[in-house]
């Protein structure tokens, strides 16, 4: 079996006080390895780290330009520190990263147990016109030895079809989309999450901010897009165990043993022309060919 022990830990930043909130994190990771020695991998929401506030409660002037910082820099040395220190595959959230070229992007990490940097994710949608972050313009994937590959997406990024279409596509199995919503479009949000872990076939760790920095309710979806987990509104953590097989299985044989996207995509997506991304369906590398197809569509119409 491939499996991955995560804990999404629903939280929340102390509001505008980045030391204050490192410290709260740092806490919960050590936590996390005395409570549940079992787990891989923590990730915890959007902007943990770069300290944000409620929602009705106004940030001072320029309060992304003020936290921004270099990736790497000092607070991915603490990261990795504490990464290294438990053991432990983090996903930190995101944090405001000030790029060479000046401009600000809301980044998520990975970190490994050896305190190594292995992803970097620039949020290819930012929320606009609210996020004022400056776009990245590729999705990443990451591959933990000997489980799977993981996708990072970022709040946001989930309301368009594209970005788990290629994460998967880059041969993601599961999809780690830390989140801050303050706002009462959070049942989108989850529609959005088990559709794409259904069209995908891949697992989504939807891990929102808990009451009062967000509305909470951060949930864990299936390949088959059932949903294993849903959190209420305040601070809690999510354990599970993500069986990476599953994904296989379902890819192979089918959603509820049924639906087979990737295959016929394969199949046939190089006959569709898809003028919208100037091109056509090309077939992932992890996919093997596809089955001829069975059934009524082999009938003469």
């Amino acid at each position: 079996m491939r499996t991955l022990a995560i804990a999404a830990v629903q939280t929340a930043p102390v509001p505008f006080d980045p030391e204050a909130s490192w410290e709260r994190f740092a806490e919960q990771v050590r936590a996390v390895r005395e409570l549940f020695p079992h787990v891989q991998l923590v990730v915890v929401p959007e902007l943990m780290l770069s300290a944000e506030g409620p929602l009705l409660r106004p940030a001072p002037a320029d309060w992304m330009e003020q936290v921004a910082v270099p990736v790497p820099g000092p607070l991915t040395d603490r990261i990795c520190a504490l990464a290294v220190e438990t053991g432990l595959w983090l996903v930190p959230g995101t944090v405001f990263e000030r790029a060479g070229d000046g401009r600000v992007h809301n980044t998520a990490l990975a970190v490994s147990p050896q305190g190594e940097i292995v992803a970097r994710y620039r949020k290819v949608f930012p929320w606009q016109p609210y996020e004022e972050a400056a776009p990245g313009d590729e999705f990443v994937v990451f591959e933990i030895p000997g489980i799977g590959k993981v996708g990072l997406a970022i709040c946001y990024d989930g309301s368009f079809p594209e970005t788990v279409r290629q994460l998967a596509w880059l041969g993601a199995e599961v999809v780690i989309q830390p989140t801050l919503t303050t706002t009462r479009d959070r049942e989108m949000e989850l529609v959005c999450a088990r559709a794409n872990a259904w069209t995908n076939q891949v697992f989504v760790v939807n891990i929102n901010a808990s009451d009062p920095a967000g509305v909470g309710q951060s949930a864990i979806v299936d390949p088959e897009g059932l949903v294993r987990q849903q959190a209420g509104s305040g601070e809690e953590v999510l354990v599970d165990v993500l069986d990476l097989g599953s994904v296989t299985r379902v890819r192979q044989y089918g959603s509820s043993g049924i639906n087979r996207p990737w295959e016929q995509l394969a199949r046939y997506g190089d006959q569709v022309r898809l003028p919208m991304y100037a091109g056509a369906f090309r077939r992932p590398g992890w996919l093997e060919e596809p089955s001829p197809p069975v059934g009524p569509v082999d009938q003469p119409r």
